[in-house]
């Protein structure tokens, strides 16, 4: 390790202010791998306890399309489990093959992170977020009590929501109930990231662990892209350009306008094209993106969003480390629907 200090750093020193360069603290991949552990159980509410029962409903009921007016859209025709749980399309399309204003997001290992959810942060858990989409006219269009009345019309769904939710019945409660246990159990695989962060050197390339250090130092990304999820759950105006104003119109909150929650980037290089709207078609586009320091200048555009000055070897080498947070997962299967 070294420490650097140039001349601006020795005079700002002298005349009695701080001045941080560049890189205070040059520190090896290893030495960074400790704040990327993955943790070793899914948290589940205590008003929504895991069962095996409860996760086998919430499955069911995530690829039934009948949980739509139109009996053709179900939460797995946007959340693919082939396209990293998202639909590999710039915009998601609902009712009626109506484009939407913002891409699919990832379910991915949302049980830690539910505080806000949707690119907006809207919904405040899973089981909210979980009717959402349901009974939005844009998107599946079925009203909650319709709904209700559908399931409980199907003989078969009778005793599976018995066995998961004794005696509270086929209702919209049990209905998320069941599909948020689903959903937090989506969980991506260990990654030869992780693989790494345990203590194997050779888990990754020597490309990739300078892109790791990349991460954490000039690129910067680890402000917001924490944790061994690499998200913060916060949002931030990042210089994507356009009208959708996210998280400001939710709060009511200029300085928030044009805010998007940082999504997760475990998966990710399955997952693009990427931004809340799509317009960044893969990864190469996104660093640079972040190297020019946003497209759109705003006001409002994120005090951690400046230029990077990242040289075409080190953007190759970041993308080398994105790779490495890509699992091998089970393939997932659908289950046979209730009659």
């Amino acid at each position: 390790m070294r420490t650097v200090l140039g001349k601006i750093g020795v005079l700002g020193a002298l005349l009695g202010f701080a001045v941080v360069p560049h890189a205070v603290q040059a520190k090896s991949a290893k030495e960074y791998r400790k704040d990327y552990q993955r943790p070793k159980s899914v948290p589940y509410p205590d008003e929504n306890k895991y069962s095996k029962a409860r996760e086998e409903l919430g499955k069911t009921l995530f690829f039934d399309p009948r949980l739509s007016s139109s009996n053709w859209i179900s939460c797995a025709t946007c959340h693919n489990p082939a396209f990293s749980w998202g639909d590999g399309l710039p915009l998601a399309t609902g009712h009626g093959m109506k484009i939407l204003g913002r891409r699919t997001p990832t379910i991915l290992n949302l049980a830690w992170g539910e505080d806000a959810l949707f690119w907006d942060g809207r919904s405040d858990s899973l089981e909210d977020q979980a009717l959402g989409p349901i009974e939005a006219a844009g998107e599946m269009n079925l009203p909650l009590d319709q709904m209700e009345k559908k399931l409980q019309a199907i003989a078969s769904y009778k005793p599976l929501f018995e066995k998961a939710y004794p005696k509270e019945g086929i209702t919209r409660d049990t209905v998320a109930k069941a599909i948020a246990t689903y959903e937090r159990g989506v969980v991506s695989g260990e990654a030869p990231f992780d693989r790494y962060v345990k203590g194997d050197d050779k888990a990754i390339s020597k490309a990739a662990q300078r892109g790791f250090v990349l991460f954490n130092e000039k690129a910067r990304c680890n402000i917001c892209h924490s944790g061994w999820r690499f998200t913060d759950d916060s949002f931030h105006d990042i210089g994507v350009p356009g009208k959708d104003l996210g998280r400001g119109k939710v709060l009511e909150e200029a300085s928030l306008n044009h805010a998007f929650k940082t999504p997760t980037l475990r998966n990710a290089d399955h997952r693009g094209p990427f931004m809340h709207d799509g317009s960044e078609a893969d990864l190469a586009a996104v660093i640079d993106l972040y190297n020019i320091g946003g497209r759109e200048k705003r006001k409002t555009l994120s005090k951690d969003i400046k230029p990077l000055g990242l040289t075409k070897s080190e953007q190759a080498d970041l993308i080398e480390f994105l790779h490495t947070l890509t699992s091998e997962d089970k393939p997932v299967t659908v289950p046979v629907m209730p009659r």
